[in-house]
């Protein structure tokens, strides 16, 4: 039996009929270049535990950096349901592809969009959005994670530049990175956040390897080692954790799009070895568990769907709450990881294999369902919101 990717989407209560024709072309253009460029390559690249050569370049050449970016900046200028859909796509290939493209575009180019200087706009965007320059995003800490106001990394006002100290971990594109975008308290005890280029003396990534998670991605640390940063380079437009947590934001709406596509892709699977695979003489299609299984990765994976286009309309109209975001993030990636486990099953021993995705898919996703704020602590904000008492 030989897998081929199916290009055919769910779309069960017809949500494409709430799509503009821009938003099929791009997701039809983005599917594509998965289609052709990733899935050839993805399960060598996680087995060898690396990542995908060119892997940005490719991302900015089909538009999938900081694609609501505008124009005048180097991006296309396009809507949030528009993102949303590149995320599924580039999650359909692999979790590590649409990671890379999320924290190009939702943690490093957006802060760089909303809080930074027209001088710093014009240096990085542009560059960011073509892929030739690769950035990070650094908030986590070593011992801090969920309680990222309890942060230690530190900036020191030195008169004429800021002192940056400190280290952040769990960093995709760290050991990659030509730029972090990273939040530190100053004297003050507010948080900041500023531009940290590579080359500059006293920063250096080193690579977190042995991994069982987003292997085709390079994780790593931030380490600031009295890290002289220009004046220039000092986001002027936040403070507070409202700039970090604005940056999540953005990220976690992306996310809860993008788990979409893993699931699609677990399903799609599912459904062609379940009719191929013939056992007790006729396909395991036919049997009553299987149907059951099928039909309830349909249901979540079509409520998943409807859940993001209205909260895509909700951010176009800047309306979206963070903890509308925390619900469809906690909801859909629990949806993923759930269809990537239970269809393995369908799969039997071959479930395992590499030439199917289940087994790759079930191990991102353990990561996608910790970073960008935990499964317990999206459920927490949620009952904030319900309750008005913080249960932190």
């Amino acid at each position: 039996m030989s897998y081929y990717p199916l290009s055919s989407i769910p779309d069960y209560y017809m949500m494409d009929e709430l799509l503009s024709d821009e938003h099929k072309l791009i997701r039809q253009s983005v599917r594509d270049w998965v289609e052709s460029f990733v899935m050839p390559q993805i399960d060598k690249a996680a087995q060898e535990h690396r990542d995908i050569p060119n892997l940005m370049k490719e991302l900015g050449s089909i538009g999938a950096l900081g694609p609501y970016i505008p124009e005048e900046y180097g991006g296309a200028g396009l809507d949030q349901i528009s993102y949303g859909l590149i995320m599924q796509e580039l999650e359909r290939g692999d979790s590590a592809v649409r990671s890379a493209a999320s924290v190009q575009s939702s943690l490093v180019m957006f802060p760089i969009n909303e809080f930074g200087s027209e001088e710093q706009k014009r240096k990085y965007l542009p560059k960011l959005a073509a892929g030739d320059m690769i950035g990070s995003f650094g908030l986590t800490e070593p011992n801090h994670g969920s309680d990222p106001g309890s942060m230690e990394t530190t900036i020191k006002d030195m008169g004429d530049h800021f002192l940056l100290n400190g280290a952040k971990m769990w960093i995709t594109n760290a050991p990659l990175c030509d730029i972090a975008v990273v939040w530190a308290k100053n004297e003050a005890g507010k948080v900041r956040g500023v531009i940290v280029e590579r080359g500059m003396e006293g920063f250096t990534t080193p690579e977190t390897t042995d991994k069982w998670s987003l292997r085709a991605s390079k994780t790593g640390e931030l380490v600031f080692d009295n890290v002289k940063i220009p004046k220039e380079n000092l986001l002027p437009g936040v403070e507070g954790l409202k700039g970090p947590l604005s940056c999540l934001n953005s990220a976690r709406y992306g996310i809860s799009w993008g788990v979409i596509g893993a699931a699609i892709d677990c399903y799609c699977t599912a459904v062609q070895y379940a009719k191929e695979r013939k056992q007790f003489g006729k396909p395991i299609a036919s049997f009553q568990l299987q149907q059951k299984k099928l039909a309830e990765y349909l249901t979540e994976i079509t409520k998943a769907q409807l859940l993001c286009l209205q909260l895509g309309k909700l951010k176009n109209d800047h309306k979206a709450s963070p903890a509308q975001i925390s619900m469809a993030k906690r909801n859909n990636v629990r949806m993923a990881i759930d269809i990537a486990r239970e269809s393995r099953q369908i799969l039997g021993g071959m479930g395992i294999m590499g030439e199917f995705p289940m087994m790759r898919h079930a191990a991102n996703l353990e990561s996608v369902i910790t970073y960008e704020g935990t499964h317990d602590i999206h459920l927490l904000i949620t009952g904030l919101d319900i309750t008005g008492i913080n249960a932190f």
